[in-house]
């Protein structure tokens, strides 16, 4: 195995970890400026407002996701064992 194949394989492994996270990232950060936004106009300064809708729209979206990025995530493994004979030598 050269060291151009090696930094290939770790290149696709984190876009694809990029590409997995993202939605779930941009998810999380649009639900807590819109709760920090919905506390700042109310008023309300509790911790669970805070936490507990975040980690709901988390979960939720993460449920949602979940086969998309089982999905992309297979696609990533059968193309990556496909190509292991070429990496063997």
């Amino acid at each position: 195995m050269t060291p151009d194949s090696v930094v290939q394989i770790l290149r696709q492994a984190l876009l694809t970890a990029l590409w997995m996270s993202a939605p779930l990232l941009l998810i999380a950060f649009t639900a807590g400026i819109v709760i920090s936004l919905i506390q700042i106009v109310t008023s309300i300064q509790d911790a669970a407002f805070s936490t507990i809708p975040r980690l709901a729209v988390f979960l939720v979206s993460t449920l949602l996701l979940m086969p998309w990025m089982l999905k992309k995530l297979t696609a990533y493994t059968i193309a990556l064992l496909g190509d292991l004979g070429r990496y063997a030598h």
